[in-house]
């Protein structure tokens, strides 16, 4: 039998899971209360998130951390610290407000003034004519002014021309010598023409007071204020009960905050270094301040394809050394990791502005690969709608469901270093509107992708209602659903350790965008290629280029093999033009017989030497997204088979111990078919109930039913002990004279008078209570001739469900249809269903502000809202 199913029915799980804990210099008391509920939800490990801290690596943070330090000791958790006071990590607690001017951040910008048509001499101010100003913020939504665009923490006196050219008749003139001050004297010739000045400023952007990530020594202030700080007070626990550092959304900080779209050739700062000067130098020659006014222009010529790689290259590689790289190597240094994320929404992850400029190159030093979802990123049946999100801001839904965790689940792959763990934050900030069900349908939809770490957003000690970005898990008792949660937590850490037991088997790779869209901006994003292939049970990993250069791997047997992986056909998305690295690992593998497939376009030169694509790559055809599927299995690739189709059956192949499948329904309807596989025996385990049952195989395939909301994994080789048992309902038995009671979450389970209802009553309790939120009792009586063993079938409830007969609880279970098996005895039996809602409809009117403005008016129904069935038993044997 296989050994990690072995250690799970023996519930040795590892832990998984390291949920957000918000600190806000709570009591001792009320420490100690949120550390054992955080446990109590089978969280083995937290991660202390600081922002809403009063007095973070103060006194008082010191005294908190104490506590918690404690109760982690004696309950044999770990602990992981986000590494800053404010939201974006960067702001090194405050201590950029008073750095040295060198090390703060700087942004470089292109103005222009035209000139009059006349000849003879023009004097020009520059700062009169607007030339020192940085560009306007302009938000998608008007709404993220109100809440983004602030005044500056600190401004700057150190502005400075970068260059100055003089344009007329299509030529440039370089007249920076002839700047005195912010002013300068021209002899123009007759015509039009105009003055285009590069300008280097610390006035640009927003988060002016943050560290720039360019630089080594400004991010050393960040490690000095935090990292030193803490080892200076725990360093005994290093390595031990404290195991790392979490950095959260680190961003460049350039153009209008949330920005998506800001891609190069717009009118916005970018970000700029000490270190940027010499590399511009290096790759665009002794007349780079000239070509770098590219960075602003339209068109996507090679000379510009060359200009906008080389500064992005330069940008993001002084980004991962001296940020993510020098990070991650302290940490590793004084025995901890180093975890976090970007800003990966809508393809912000390879620009500028709230991201880091390359998802691959922003985590490279770290020891997990981080994405985050959070605020209705993913969402069932989301994959097209809504178009906006709840900020009605546009949201991309191809790139939630098909590309978000594919970044994670690629990095940690590859990346030797993060020994395939990747990380997701996941559940914060749905509202209170969002319970165990969705939070079941996020998990699978994050596991079965590959994530095997998760950061649950939030428990918060602060009084309920805490307004901020819920739901809390806890809500000191409030929550009907924390026993409900803590099912989950147990869930995820038993799937997650099944998934994390082998290599994922994944047999296509798709070229990472990121250096595409630098140069052209109307380049396809990955996730479009991934889209069609997943659709059809063909899994892929996003590969950047760097990884032919810095990554050990070989052509062998027509496929790529890297770090374990074993690629049989490469998809490369469309675009104007690929860098070198991609260009040359591509072309050794065309050569070598590897398929190689461009989706969409062909690119037409190497973007650092604007030469033709080498011969063996330029050979290779080009297929459009819907032909991709079947282009793929013409090139010889061999994948997991289901028939008959369905484009929401969510497969991982993964190989471990022995071979496993995980299986997801993300559809609406049950899907009932088979999946060929060759080998005779398979069993089937059940993540939720743990239990394992043998699988039903003939002639090579192996009959399955996948329900919505539910997951299974397909496990080969045999199930020790009997083939398990299924029971199905028999003889129906008849359910009268339901009473119906009530209690809010707190207060379990002291439950008001019954009263008598009739199933399904969910309509009639939202219409009676519309404020109600807690727990839904419904009690009945029924007579039985002699012990039986019965089924009981629940169709639908909102929204966590558990069952007592005769007082003894049968289980607790989230997603529907609810089935239990029962056993009933001669007599008088009382049974019990008890339903636990969200907190939503208690908590709406509570709401103030922006937030009553952005949730949704509650619309659920609340308790039972189906079918509700008891039956005697018949058992079969699978």
């Amino acid at each position: 039998m296989n050994q990690d199913i072995r250690r799970l029915l023996e519930n040795r799980e590892d832990n998984h899971v390291l949920p957000f804990f918000w600190q806000h210099g709570e009591d001792e008391k009320t420490l100690r209360e949120m550390m054992g509920a955080i446990h109590g939800a089978n969280c083995g490990a937290v991660c202390i998130e600081s922002r809403p801290h009063p007095d973070y690596c103060g006194e008082k943070w010191w005294q908190d951390m104490d506590v918690i330090l404690d109760e982690a000791r004696k309950r044999g958790m770990k602990v992981w610290i986000l590494d800053d006071s404010h939201f974006p990590t960067g702001f090194a607690n405050g201590a950029m407000k008073t750095a040295p001017v060198e090390l703060c951040r700087q942004g470089v910008f292109m103005s222009v003034s035209a000139l009059p048509r006349e000849a003879g001499a023009v004097r020009v101010n520059l700062r009169d004519a607007g030339m020192l100003n940085a560009p306007k913020k302009v938000y998608d939504n008007p709404m993220m002014a109100k809440f983004f665009d602030q005044p500056p923490a600190r401004t700057f006196s150190d502005d400075q021309v970068l260059a100055l050219f003089l344009r007329q008749d299509g030529q440039e003139k370089d007249v920076s010598a002839d700047l005195r001050g912010e002013e300068i004297l021209l002899d123009k010739p007759e015509g039009e023409a105009e003055l285009r000045a590069l300008v280097l400023s610390r006035n640009a952007g927003y988060h002016r007071d943050y560290i720039n990530m360019t630089q080594k020594e400004s991010v050393r202030v960040l490690i000095d204020t935090v990292y030193e700080a803490h080892w200076r007070h725990y360093a005994d626990d290093f390595g031990k009960t404290i195991v790392g550092f979490f950095s959260d959304e680190p961003e460049l900080g350039n153009g209008s905050m949330y920005d998506k779209g800001n891609v190069l050739g717009k009118n916005q700062d970018l970000p700029w270094g000490r270190d940027m000067a010499p590399l511009m130098r290096q790759s665009l020659g002794e007349d780079w301040k000239r070509q770098l006014f590219r960075l602003w222009e339209g068109g996507t010529e090679p000379e510009t394809a060359r200009v906008r790689y080389a500064y992005m290259d330069a940008l993001t590689q002084l980004v991962e050394k001296n940020f993510s790289r020098q990070i991650g190597d302290w940490c590793r240094a004084h025995g901890v990791m180093y975890i976090g994320h970007v800003i990966e929404d809508d393809g912000q992850h390879c620009r500028t502005g709230s991201s880091l400029g390359h998802y691959f190159r922003g985590l490279r030093g770290q020891d997990m690969a981080g994405i985050d979802d959070i605020g209705g990123q993913v969402l069932p049946q989301g994959e097209d709608e809504p178009k906006v999100n709840e900020m009605r801001s546009p949201r991309d839904g191809t790139f939630y469901h098909y590309g978000l965790a594919k970044l994670a689940q690629s990095a940690a792959a590859l990346e030797p270093e993060k020994q395939g763990r990747a990380m997701c934050e996941i559940f914060g900030n749905y509202g209170w509107q969002e319970g165990v069900r969705l939070e079941k349908y996020l998990a699978d939809h994050f596991l079965v992708r590959g994530i095997n770490y998760f950061v649950p957003h939030a428990f918060s000690g602060l009084a309920f209602p805490d307004p901020d970005c819920p739901p809390h898990f806890y809500a000191h008792g409030h929550n009907p659903q924390y026993r409900h949660f803590g099912c989950l937590m147990k869930y995820m850490n038993r799937v997650a350790t099944l998934t994390s037991s082998g290599r994922h088997r994944v047999p296509v790779a798709v070229l990472y965008h990121g250096e595409g869209e630098w140069s052209d901006p109307a380049a396809m994003a990955f996730e479009q290629i991934m889209r069609p292939l997943y659709d059809a049970q063909i899994d892929s990993h996003v590969l950047p280029a760097d990884f032919f250069r810095e990554i050990p791997w070989e052509a062998e047997e027509g496929c790529l093999c890297m770090n374990g992986q074993r690629y049989q056909v490469l998809f490369v998305p469309g675009c104007d033009s690929l860098c070198a690295a991609a260009a040359a690992g591509l072309e050794k593998l065309a050569a070598a017989g590897v398929p190689v497939i461009f989706a969409g376009r062909k690119p037409g030169f190497v973007t650092e030497t604007g030469s033709p694509l080498p011969k063996h790559l330029a050979a290779c055809p080009v297929r459009q997204l819907p032909e991709l599927p079947e282009a793929a299995l013409k090139a010889g690739l061999r994948s997991l088979q289901i028939a008959p189709a369905n484009d929401r059956i969510r497969l991982l192949d993964i190989q471990g111990d022995t071979r496993m499948i995980m299986a997801v329904n993300e559809g609406t309807e049950p899907w009932e078919g088979s999946i060929s596989l060759p080998d005779e025996s398979w069993f089937i385990y059940d993540p939720w109930e743990n239990t394992c049952r043998e699988a039903p195989w003939a002639e090579e395939q192996v009959a399955l039913r996948v329900e919505p909301l539910k997951s299974f994994f397909l496990v080969s080789g045999g199930c020790d002990g009997a083939p398990a048992r299924k029971v199905q309902a028999g003889v129906e038995i008849p359910l009268t004279g339901w009473q119906r009671s009530t209690c809010e979450g707190a207060e379990y389970p002291r439950f008001s008078e019954p009263v008598a209802t009739a199933l399904p009553d969910g309509a009639a309790l939202a219409e009676a209570e519309p404020e109600f939120s807690g727990f839904v009792r419904y009690e009945c009586v029924f007579h039985l001739d002699r012990e039986a063993k019965l089924v009981l079938r629940l169709t639908d409830a909102a929204e966590g469900v558990e069952v007592f007969l005769n007082g003894e609880s049968a289980g607790i279970q989230i997603a529907p249809p609810f089935e239990y098996e029962l056993k009933g005895r001669a007599g008088e039996n009382v049974l019990r269903i008890e339903v636990a809602t969200t907190l939503e409809r208690q908590c709406y009117p509570l709401l103030e502000g922006y937030r009553k403005m952005m949730a949704p008016v509650p619309e659920t129904a609340s308790g039972i809202t189906g079918e509700v069935k008891l039956s005697l038993a018949r058992e079969c044997v699978l």
